[in-house]
């Protein structure tokens, strides 16, 4: 298993691909606000566990090992996200939180959640009850 700091990489490295086709050192650089050379050596051990193909000066590409991965940590940060965005997080909050969370919890918490996020999807009025709980909270402490 990856460490969450590979995590890191491996997601921002498959979304870069994703979006424009390719990941260069730059991009991971700046995506992750960190040195290329930092990138270069992470890259490097990415490369030796099988997670990409690394050649210096022509890019690299995710392994299968890799995309599977990446995919899955995708999903897992933009399923995180919208849990939070469905029970009342703020905005402001929300990206920050997600970052803080996604690497400790267990795939099992991921999937119990993933199942949280499809009840409320397919009973919208628990959120709606949800809401008024939140409102009530809010005046109470006033």
């Amino acid at each position: 298993m990856p460490t969450p700091s590979m995590e890191d990489y491996i997601e921002q490295i498959y979304m870069l691909i994703e979006n424009k086709g390719y990941a260069r050192v730059s991009d991971i650089a700046d995506a992750l606000s960190v040195h290329p050379s930092s990138v270069t050596k992470m890259v490097q051990k990415l490369d030796k566990d099988d997670y990409l193909v690394y050649e210096k000066y022509r890019g690299l590409i995710l392994t299968q090992k890799g995309k599977k991965i990446g995919k899955r940590l995708v999903y897992r940060h933009e399923l995180l996200e919208q849990f939070l965005k469905m029970i009342g997080v703020k905005e402001e909050h929300i990206y920050e939180d997600v970052e803080g969370i996604e690497h400790h919890l267990s795939w099992d918490s991921i999937d119990r959640i993933g199942d949280l996020v499809m009840f409320f999807e397919e009973n919208p009025e628990r959120i709606e009850a949800l809401k008024l709980i939140q409102e009530k909270s809010e005046e109470d402490m006033q």
